[in-house]
């Protein structure tokens, strides 16, 4: 039997009295899925611009779809859309079409003047340059054919089969609706029964669940971090640990030359 030092048993009781210490992350989703981490939570909206020059990294060709071509998403997110027009027509028979996707500063503020120009003020239905969900790579606008034909896009899409069929299923494949019609007070944007935003899927399940905007999760996630912080915690480093891998385990098989194999996997699937 080893026997510990008196200082290794000093140092093992702080340790334990450090980590019984740490407080509990109250939030109902885990911290590391909140934390933003590839940019999928990222805000904007008037009071949260976007720089002119910023762009997604990873925005793919749409391959779903569309009234033209040339339409871009954040590659995830372009993975989900596929998945979701695939559920659409598989389950419901629905067809649907994307109107646009990725948009530029600079082609955002182009859109915003002529809105400007035509109706004479802002009256929410083009978002403010630097404000536009679609800047991020990861908004998009999605209509049936018929709407498609249509000039223009009204809340009244929302009575569609097509647009009820989203609201509904598009949290199964990491999407909210962007704009829902009792948050305009909040959003700053009329209701767009078409305008949908990848946010990944256990995020999008919680916000639509609680019929949550983007504005009020993000700031449930700041209190929460903030009430975790004032307790002690370490935001970060609990993010860091739930990230980090699974630590080795021996598998007690050995190679061609004795060694044992070490699996880089939990042992328990």
């Amino acid at each position: 039997m080893i026997r510990k030092s008196p200082l290794a048993l000093i140092l093992l009781l702080l340790l334990q009295l450090a980590a019984a210490a740490e407080p509990v992350w109250q939030y109902p989703l885990a911290a590391n899925l909140v934390e933003g981490k590839g940019g999928y939570l990222v805000l904007t909206n008037k009071s949260v611009l976007l720089d002119s020059d910023y762009e997604p990294h990873d925005l793919v060709n749409l391959t779903v779809r569309a009234v033209s071509r040339g339409f871009q998403l954040r590659s995830e997110a372009a993975d989900a859309l596929s998945a979701m027009f695939q559920a659409a027509e598989e389950e419901a028979g629905l067809k649907l079409y994307v109107k646009s996707a990725y948009r530029s500063y600079q082609t955002q503020n182009t859109m915003y003047q002529g809105r400007l120009e035509k109706i004479g003020k802002d009256d929410g239905v083009v978002a403010y340059p630097g404000s536009s969900d679609h800047q991020t790579g990861l908004g998009v606008d999605l209509l049936n054919y018929e709407w498609t034909r249509r000039d223009g896009m009204t809340p009244e899409f929302g009575k569609t089969a097509e647009a009820a069929w989203m609201e509904q299923n598009a949290a199964r494949f990491g999407f909210i609706l962007r704009y829902m019609p009792e948050k305009q007070e909040i959003t700053g944007i009329i209701y767009e029964p078409w305008h949908f935003r990848y946010v990944g899927k256990p995020v999008a399940q919680y916000m639509m669940e609680n019929r949550l905007s983007l504005e009020e999760f993000t700031q449930e996630v700041s209190e929460a971090i903030a009430a975790y912080e004032e307790q002690g915690g370490n935001f970060t480093a609990l993010c860091r640990a739930l990230n980090a891998p699974p630590e080795p385990v021996l598998l007690g098989e050995a190679d061609e030359e004795g060694d044992s194999e070490v699996s880089i996997f939990n042992r328990n699937p």
